[in-house]
């Protein structure tokens, strides 16, 4: 375990070693995925098994801890630098912390006054096949404690179980709830499909749509509310598209289209009729009746935009407008952007900051996708930033100013000027 005089790698070190850890994550592509009754039953059994109040399995980017399961605790994720999880992250090691109060690193922590204080902490490292520790599973309480190597050994094979359990869902083919296509199914259907459109020189386009409000169904009816919710827009989908589109679900109430032979203005009448079908439909249960409305994205393949990255990127921007504009509609990208004709992207997760007010303020951010002239960035909350900024990737001296095109709470779509 991480001993309390534990002295850092060196900077460099510790910047290539996370560019690496990064990567790994990266390619696992697992980050928003939807909930999964598999991580469920280990968080529970988690705190049955050590009868401690919360019990998390994360995923940990470059700016966030992004809880994949959670029990004991509100929220889907925290700032990285405020998180005990953090410590994990940067020796590899278990981590434990018996009392909060007791220990001079935390006194001031965050998470260390108040009522529903957490007052211990033990965490063990979320590890790939490859060695890169890419989240944690932890175990906290709200009451100081001991926790013994055996206690330790025993959370570091359940986690051990949720490594196993994300790599095996790497060959999924759909999602279990809906039916659509899981995320990285859905990519490789596309990469074959725009393949095929290029060569033919035929159109595709792709929509993206996100259920509005969905957390308040949740939060308001309970899951099994919102799991209903998510088989009636999924199912109203697909009896909506054509038997040769792709449908897919992207994260928690975010779903994306392929449409072969369709361009930016068929796709935009296609998102209209799905959004109509959506907004039509009545949900019913012990809950009652619900109806929900969802935005929509649009995008479509160009010369500039050959690959299914940068049309999601895309329709993402262009969803998040709709979201930002009043929910329940419609946008297309070239609708928001037509000076902003964006070349390639690559999907990757980067370090990142934001820098602005003269770069006195800055906001850490996790790059997920870069092009020679846009990006998309990730961040905690996006309340509070400019429509124009520096943002630079320290460990790779890169610095570009940056004009933001789109924006929901937690993503930005930003033009390098």
């Amino acid at each position: 375990m991480v001993a309390a005089d534990a002295v850092g790698r060196s900077s460099e070190d510790a910047m290539a070693r996370e560019t690496d850890r990064l990567a790994a994550l990266g390619r696992l592509d697992f980050l928003d995925t939807p909930r999964d009754e598999g991580f469920e039953r280990i968080v529970r059994l988690i705190k049955k098994v050590f009868s401690v109040d919360i019990a998390l399995i994360s995923l940990i980017d470059a700016h966030r801890q992004w809880y994949k399961a959670c029990s004991g605790m509100s929220g889907d994720q925290a700032p990285r630098k405020e998180t005990f999880c953090n410590y994990v992250i940067e020796f590899e090691e278990p981590f434990v912390v018996q009392d909060v109060l007791k220990d001079s690193r935390f006194s001031k922590h965050p998470s260390a006054p108040g009522e529903d204080a957490i007052r211990f902490y033990a965490g063990v490292p979320l590890r790939t096949s490859s060695g890169h520790v890419v989240g944690t599973v932890c175990a906290n309480d709200h009451k100081p404690r001991e926790f013994g190597s055996e206690d330790v050994a025993i959370l570091q094979e359940l986690a051990d179980v949720a490594m196993d359990r994300i790599e095996l869902m790497q060959s999924a083919a759909t999602d279990g709830l809906t039916e659509a296509l899981t995320r990285r199914a859905f990519k490789q259907a596309a990469d074959r499909l725009i393949s095929l459109a290029l060569r033919q020189q035929k159109g595709l386009a792709c929509i993206v749509l996100d259920i509005d409000h969905f957390k308040t169904v949740n939060d308001t009816h309970g899951h099994a509310a919102g799991d209903e919710v998510l088989r009636s827009v999924a199912a109203v989908c697909k009896a909506t598209l054509r038997t040769g589109d792709v449908f897919g679900r992207l994260g928690g109430e975010e779903f994306a289209i392929l449409l072969p032979n369709v361009d930016q203005q068929g796709a935009v009448a296609i998102a209209e009729k799905v959004r109509t079908a959506i907004s039509s439909q009545q949900i019913c249960g012990s809950y009652g009746v619900l109806s929900v409305t969802a935005s929509l994205g649009s995008s479509a393949l160009s010369s500039a935009t050959k690959d299914i990255e940068t049309l999601l990127v895309q329709a993402d921007a262009a969803m998040y407008e709709a979201k930002h504009s009043g929910r329940n509609r419609c946008v297309s990208w070239s609708s928001i952007a037509p000076e902003h004709a964006t070349g390639a992207r690559k999907h990757m997760l980067r370090a990142g900051s934001i820098l602005f007010n003269d770069r006195r303020s800055m906001i850490d951010c996790t790059i997920q996708s870069l092009g020679v002239d846009s990006a998309s960035l990730s961040v905690c909350n996006t309340t509070g930033i400019p429509a124009e900024f520096v943002l630079r990737i320290k460990d790779e001296g890169f610095e570009k100013k940056c004009q933001m095109i789109a924006q929901d709470r937690h993503n930005l779509e930003v033009a390098f000027r």
